[in-house]
């Protein structure tokens, strides 16, 4: 009778034990997977600084631990991406709306001015009229290079692959801008070192514009008296054009964002130089579309050189 009880108690004590053990363990579970829970749902909220707590034992829940601070890391990643895109977006939508404003508002001035007395007097009425053409000239060329590079972002602009001699090129484009360069006081030249025949594989009028861009913006920002030189050096598959100035430089806080659609390093001086602040933002895209690419090198008061690369014809 004895044994009987002992075995009875022994088993009621086995039970008690075992129903603690798995009291003890549903319930450090249940304490790590509320904690989790929460986890989620911050995250679901975008609270992305609140961590998991709690003391997690089992490699399944450790490895569950550890996909939900990765996936907590790519969520804030993205997040922060968003806010970035949304804060650029914002600020494309003011720049657009600010550069369009200004050539609207100016020839509506003129055009009130003109309705409101000023056809009639001849002193007048044909000043105010080519003013007027002016800012719809500067308005259309706005809404040109919106669409160039619309176009080029979707992938549609076709470019004409042709082999031809980047020498005459450059020859030509220096002959275009000589007199707006010589109007400031700048020499404009090509490099005498320069060879007379170097023949690339490209878009002879897109990288026509590059140069184009390149030139103008080197004036625009040159210093009287100063100089513009284009120059070439080549590499096994590629030749080099480089644009260098000595005019005012560009910070080096500036240099990231050059090629942003409508960033001016100084506001008020490129908007008096005329221009849509769209020309680097082309000839980023421009190179893009040839696998190619730019770079710039600039210093304050010592000036800038813009160097891109195209492909030697073979």
């Amino acid at each position: 009778m004895t044994d009987y009880i002992i075995i009875i108690a022994l088993i009621i004590v086995t039970c008690l034990i075992f129903g603690f053990i798995i009291y003890r363990i549903k319930k450090q579970y249940r304490a790590t997977l509320t904690s989790i829970l929460v986890q989620i749902n911050h995250l679901r909220k975008g609270h992305f600084d609140k961590k998991i707590s709690g003391s997690v034992a089992d490699d399944l829940i450790i490895e569950i631990n550890h996909s939900l601070h990765e996936w907590e890391k790519e969520q804030a990643n993205e997040f922060e991406k968003l806010k970035n895109v949304d804060s650029y977006r914002k600020e494309f939508l003011g720049n657009v709306s600010h550069e369009l404003k200004t050539p609207i508002f100016a020839v509506e001035g003129y055009i009130h001015t003109l309705i409101d007395g000023g056809i009639d007097d001849a002193d007048i009425n044909q000043v105010y009229l080519q003013k007027a053409a002016k800012s719809l000239d500067r308005l259309t060329a706005i809404v040109n290079d919106l669409e160039t590079i619309s176009r080029m972002e979707a992938g549609a602009m076709i470019i004409d692959w042709r082999t031809f001699n980047l020498s005459d090129l450059l020859t030509e484009v220096v002959d275009t801008h000589a007199l707006r360069a010589s109007e400031k006081n700048i020499k404009l030249f090509i490099a005498p070192a320069t060879p007379k025949q170097i023949y690339v594989y490209a878009d002879k009028e897109r990288i026509r514009q590059v140069l184009d861009n390149l030139v103008v913006n080197s004036i625009k920002y040159g210093k009287s008296n100063g100089n513009t030189e284009i120059s070439i050096s080549e590499t096994i598959n590629d030749c080099i054009v480089h644009v260098k100035d000595n005019g005012m430089g560009i910070d080096e806080a500036h240099i990231p964002r050059l090629f942003e659609r409508f960033y001016r390093v100084d506001k008020h001086r490129s908007r008096a130089e005329g221009g849509t602040g769209l020309g680097l933002a082309i000839v980023k895209h421009i190179l893009e579309s040839h696998q190619q690419s730019i770079t710039v090198q600039s210093k304050l008061n010592e000036g800038t050189v813009f160097s891109f690369s195209i492909k030697r014809s073979v």
